[in-house]
């Protein structure tokens, strides 16, 4: 089935690199209309024909400011007049040791929290408010694997952070649902992006796929389809559930 997105006008955090850029681009080749956020480096377009590059938008600004991330929202609803799907796909992991100074611990899970959970409730918040006064609107929230199996001692914040953004998605999936506001987790595992290199750089390839149920690591275009899909509305009674991409290596 083709899912047609040409009605869709998305806002994707974290749209720079990985999981966010993957859904992006596939969320444009769909015809959504696509405000790509980013903090450094605008998306990658090279991939894009003319007529696509002209409905990707790249906005910046820093999530850890909750001033930056609420100006995020309005210079995309400035642009676009209104908003029909918010993606919240940015997010931070933070190694943090359990050994390490407390001051350092506390500045570690405050940044975690800052960008991970609080810009993510900001923009929710905005969100729901623009949906009320539209009759609508699709919220799809990246929480992670991490939420539900718990993570190791180094990534506690992140881990804590994630099970945050599920909480805050099923609260608002039942609170909002009678006004046309449906809401999704979508819990990754292990991706193969820029920022789980790391990991990959200190414990093998080899470690990692050995968590995991199939053959290959899951790549960020591995994610695209389904959020496409609940972008696209027809899924909207799925609202408050948890969609895990993780090769296996959880499941609930």
């Amino acid at each position: 089935m083709h899912i047609d997105l040409s009605d869709k006008r998305t806002l994707v955090t974290g749209a720079s690199r990985g999981i966010g850029e993957a859904i992006a681009i596939q969320l444009v080749k769909s015809g959504a209309t696509v405000a790509a956020h980013y903090n450094k480096n605008p998306v990658k377009t090279d991939h894009l024909t003319y007529e696509q590059l002209k409905k990707l938008v790249p906005i910046k600004a820093d999530l850890s400011s909750p001033s930056e991330t609420s100006a995020l929202f309005d210079k995309v609803i400035d642009r676009f007049g209104h908003l029909d799907v918010i993606i919240n796909n940015a997010g931070i992991a933070i190694k943090s040791s359990m050994e390490g100074d407390i001051n350092h611990f506390v500045n570690d899970w405050k940044n975690t929290m800052d960008v991970n959970l609080l810009a993510t409730g900001i923009l929710c918040k905005h969100a729901i408010n623009h949906f009320v006064g539209r009759n609508g609107g699709i919220i799809i929230n990246i929480s992670s694997r991490a939420a539900f199996r718990g993570d190791t001692p180094d990534y506690l914040a992140y881990a804590a952070s994630k099970g945050g953004i599920v909480a805050l998605t099923r609260s608002i999936a039942r609170a909002y649902g009678k006004q046309g506001i449906v809401a999704f987790n979508v819990a990754p595992g292990f991706v193969k992006t820029d920022m789980a290199q790391d990991a990959i750089d200190a414990y093998g390839e080899g470690f990692v796929k050995d968590d995991i149920a199939l053959n290959d690591l899951t790549q960020p275009q591995d994610l695209a389809p389904l959020i496409t899909l609940l972008a696209s509305g027809l899924a909207n009674h799925a609202t408050g559930g948890t969609f895990d991409i993780n090769a296996g290596s959880y499941v609930h």
